[in-house]
C-alpha cells in the first residue's frame, strides 16, 4: 500500500539508483584517499584537482 506522495520504482530505476549511489560512494572514497596521500607527500589539492572523470578517455592521448 503507498502512501501518499510515494512514487514506485520499477526494479531497473532501483537498480539504476543503486549503482549511482555506489559509484558516488566509491568516487568520494577515492578522492578522499588522493586527498590523504596528497597530504602525506607535502601537496596541497583542492576540489578541482580531485575531479577527474575516469571513465571518458582524454582524445588528445592516442593509443600505439
Amino acid at each position: 500500500m503507498e502512501k501518499q506522495g510515494e512514487t514506485t520504482m520499477s526494479a531497473n530505476e532501483q537498480a539504476r539508483a543503486l549503482m549511482m549511489r555506489h559509484q558516488h560512494l566509491i568516487k568520494n572514497r577515492q578522492q578522499s584517499m588522493l586527498g590523504r596521500a596528497a597530504a602525506e607527500v607535502g601537496l596541497s589539492v583542492d576540489g578541482e584537482d580531485l575531479n577527474v572523470n575516469q571513465s571518458k578517455a582524454n582524445p588528445s592521448v592516442r593509443a600505439s
